[in-house]
């Protein structure tokens, strides 16, 4: 029942969040701070999942910026919970046929983030090439997820190389974004669904790297995220076991 009530929850919200947002987002189409803004409200979803979201930003990247973020991608819950880590000033580069999800679709496309087609590969250079331009002439930073889809528990999956030459092309550091993991972890029917840790690591420099060795950028950066997503995995075990072991002693 606690399953059926969240899903119509979040069904209502989509639909309230796609209409209205698009309509706020006609009186200032494709700003810099559309694509934060609703990406907030979309992560304060993660209370209605049960889940407990901590979030770490170093000063540096709060404070400066533009940035190539690269992110670890997981499943569909990832728009109620990484969303939320989201800073101004940043888009996203998503699939081109997001835009055509009714009423979520609309919202994304008027909030400023690029359009990506997968299946032209000219289109998708030309993206990349939108991404450098959007960072250079508008100073935003772009908001990637370089293993092209959700990994569904499969772990961090192999990386593309889109991300890595952007940054290298616009001459920005890079933040890795790794989150804690959350397939299988996320029950519908359980009121708390645990403890969620997102973590920015400080920036990255490109300098040194061109189009010729940028796959030498691309797997310090794996190895990065990987070693990260594992220490935080850890630390999320140790917080549930420390609540189970917490409610256990008041219980007894």
């Amino acid at each position: 029942m606690l399953a059926v009530i969240r899903l119509l929850i979040i069904g209502i919200f989509i639909v309230l969040a796609g209409v209205l947002g698009s309509l706020f987002c006609l009186l200032r189409p494709f700003h810099r701070n559309n694509t934060a803004l609703f990406a907030h409200l979309f992560g304060r979803m993660h209370k209605l999942l049960g889940i407990t979201l901590e979030i770490r930003v170093p000063d540096e990247v709060a404070q400066g910026g533009p940035y190539v973020y690269v992110a670890n991608h997981q499943n569909s819950y990832d728009i109620f919970t990484m969303s939320r880590s989201l800073l101004p000033g940043t888009v996203t580069i998503g699939k081109k046929s997001l835009k055509w999800i009714p009423f979520f679709g609309q919202l994304y496309w008027l909030s400023g983030n690029i359009l990506i087609d997968r299946k032209n590969s000219s289109r998708a250079h030309g993206t990349i090439s939108s991404a450098v331009s959007a960072i250079k002439d508008k100073e935003l930073s772009i908001w990637m997820f370089p293993e092209g889809t959700r990994s569904y528990g499969k772990g961090l999956l192999p990386f593309k190389t889109g991300a890595f030459h952007t940054a290298v092309q616009a001459k920005v550091p890079m933040v890795p974004v790794c989150m804690s993991t959350t397939t299988k972890k996320v029950k519908l029917n359980r009121w708390n669904n645990g403890k969620v840790i997102i973590e920015m690591l400080p920036p990255v420099p490109v300098d040194g790297y061109s189009r010729d060795n940028v796959r030498a950028l691309m797997a310090d950066m794996y190895q990065q995220m990987l070693h990260k997503i594992t220490e935080l995995d850890r630390e999320v075990s140790a917080y549930a076991q420390q609540q189970t072991e917490g409610e256990g002693a008041r219980s007894s």
